[in-house]
């Protein structure tokens, strides 16, 4: 895989047309899901994917416009031609892809419960180790979880896979709904949620703030295929876009520009495995 990487990567330094120069593209992102995304001090838009972003239109030679985007109306807008692509943690699902195309994915997505530390939910099994849901062994702890959770009051970011996620394993909780990652995570340290499912990078991320103080990650990090993995939402008529972020990724992927950054922004290797 590593070798096909590579010839990829040559290929597509050698198939480069100085005709894309002149070409813009408008890149939608969230700005409010950090370290993947968000506005910076002073207003600029900061994170994984800003700078993945960057790089991807340099080796397309490509000029790049990233503007931020409220997350609910993030496909309408693209698919109404406002912006030319999306890069804000978009795991591919099927649900997605009806409406939508998806570059090659360019991260993985691992999710997880985060609990106040004095929470009876702070010791949920399986602490910080991988789970991939759709394996055998992750049956038994899933539903030890569910009964633990039931009746509870979870919140997720509405439209998104840690909403799916709860929906299909954990039923007996009572799932609410919010616009931004940072609204339910003010509800949980304001004692009005029990609980909060999201991208374990983006929680970590916004627990080193001191408004997060008392807050831990708890239980498996999630991941499977109701996560999906995380690509580039473009329209299904850019054909021709796809193809140039698809190759643009492979060779980012390849010369490990994908893993230096994810290790800036989360300190660990979000990259694709093969």
């Amino acid at each position: 895989m590593k070798l096909t990487l590579l010839l990829s990567a040559v290929a597509f330094a050698v198939s480069l047309q100085p005709v894309h120069a002149a070409d813009k593209i408008r890149i939608a992102t969230e700005g409010a899901y950090a370290p993947w995304n968000f506005s910076g001090p002073n207003g600029t838009l900061e994170g994984f994917e800003i700078d993945l972003a960057n790089d991807l239109c340099k080796r397309m030679n490509r000029e790049c416009e990233i503007v931020a985007q409220n997350w609910d109306g993030i496909i309408p807008s693209l698919t109404a031609g406002k912006y030319d692509a999306i890069m804000a943690g978009m795991s591919v699902t099927p649900k997605r892809e009806e409406v939508i195309a998806f570059s090659t994915p360019y991260a993985a997505a691992i999710n997880s419960f985060a609990v106040l530390g004095d929470s009876d939910l702070a010791n949920l099994p399986m602490a910080g180790k991988p789970l991939s849901v759709d394996s055998d062994a992750a049956k038994p702890v899933l539903e030890e979880i569910s009964k633990l959770i039931e009746g509870k009051t979870v919140g997720v970011q509405g439209s998104t896979t840690a909403s799916s996620f709860m929906e299909q394993y954990f039923k007996g909780a009572d799932v609410r709904e919010y616009k931004t990652t940072e609204e339910h995570n003010f509800d949980l340290v304001s004692s009005r949620l029990d609980a909060v499912v999201a991208n374990a990078t983006v929680l970590a991320a916004a627990m080193e703030k001191e408004d997060m103080a008392g807050t831990k990650l708890a239980g498996p990090l999630f991941s499977g295929k109701v996560f999906g993995m995380i690509g580039i939402g473009l329209r299904k008529e850019d054909a021709a876009l796809k193809a140039d972020f698809d190759a643009a990724i492979t060779a980012a992927r390849a010369d490990g520009t994908i893993k230096t950054l994810s290790e800036k922004w989360f300190k660990l290797d979000v990259s694709p495995q093969d």
